[in-house]
């Protein structure tokens, strides 16, 4: 595998289904305009409460991709 130099972004993904759905969510926006993304990392999940219940899924990733040579 040759020597490769990535770049790292911060996004937030929201969903109102789920955590998976949030990721998913901000990789693929992601990917129209990045690209070479080879992988992600969690960094923080939170969410909204509203009336005792889960509402809104909200996930912060680190997406990293290759720069081009």
């Amino acid at each position: 595998m040759p020597n490769r130099v990535y770049k790292k972004v911060e996004l937030v993904g929201t969903s109102l289904t789920g955590i998976e759905d949030a990721i998913s969510n901000a990789v693929t926006k992601a990917a129209k305009t990045l690209n070479n993304i080879d992988w992600f990392e969690v960094v923080e999940t939170r969410g909204h409460v509203q009336d005792g219940k889960v509402a809104h899924y909200q996930v912060v990733i680190k997406v990293g991709f290759r720069l081009e040579e």
